[in-house]
């Protein structure tokens, strides 16, 4: 007799999320905060398209708060990918889509033309500015006329390199003390994954794609507003701040 052995979605994306939050503790605020102004500018029963979603932590956030939301994953990472097709398996109200964002042509895969908001988080500093610049223009022309892009990333401010410091340094004391607790980082995570037979060969697969880690860089906010309105948006600002991280917004 043969035993079929299944994953437990569900502790994969919490054992994410955890890993994420060691890095960004307040995480779940820029959640909240994307949510709000998604509602405030596109209603309640938006169609999102979840950008370079990872295991789809802003796709399970937005379909908890708005049931009458839809959502479209777009990722490249085999590992993150195989994790939110799991733990989404079944639900209805969202698809996933490999697609590499290098790719001019990627919005092509997208199931709909046109989204009322698209959401990314914590992952196009892995970008250099002239892909970005470009991928900037692409959301705007998949975005209907009223929709609204945010992306909530690292944009530092180094005209305060003081305030900076004592930040990091807080930073790190609180890091440590997780650590000791057993939270996993990026790299521990990453060998974990590694080690579970199914998701060992996309992860594999995932570095071959990626390597360790991003080529690109952080730009500051005012970087991105100017970078959202030069791409097609009418308005761009900061609508959420940390020392370190903002959430820039673009209006179409």
């Amino acid at each position: 007799m043969t035993t079929v052995r299944t994953a437990d979605w569900q502790a994969w994306q919490d054992s994410w999320d955890r890993q994420q939050e060691w890095y960004l503790p307040d995480r779940e605020e820029r959640f909240r905060v994307m949510f709000d102004l998604v509602e405030a500018l596109v209603g309640t029963e938006p169609r999102v398209l979840d950008l370079a979603c990872g295991t789809g932590s802003i796709s399970d956030r937005l379909l908890k708060r708005f049931p009458g939301a839809v959502s479209t994953g777009v990722d490249l990472d085999p590992a993150l990918l195989t994790i939110a097709r799991g733990h989404f398996e079944g639900e209805r109200r969202v698809a996933f889509v490999s697609a590499d964002l290098h790719d001019p042509q990627w919005a092509s895969r997208l199931p709909h033309r046109s989204y009322d908001a698209v959401l990314t988080a914590t992952a196009l500093h892995w970008l250099q500015p002239e892909p970005l610049c470009a991928l900037y223009g692409q959301i705007a022309g998949v975005l209907r006329d009223g929709g609204v892009f945010m992306n909530a990333d690292h944009m530092p401010d180094e005209s305060t390199p003081r305030v900076n410091a004592a930040a990091r340094e807080l930073e790190r004391a609180r890091q440590e003390r997780e650590r000791a607790a057993g939270v996993l980082d990026w790299a521990q995570w990453w060998e974990t994954a590694r080690a579970d037979p199914l998701l060992a060969a996309p992860t594999e697969r995932r570095f071959e794609i990626f390597g360790l880690h991003a080529d690109g860089e952080s730009h500051s906010v005012e970087w991105h507003a100017a970078a959202l309105r030069e791409g097609g948006f009418s308005e761009a600002r900061a609508v959420w701040r940390s020392v370190s991280d903002a959430i820039v917004l673009g209006l179409k």
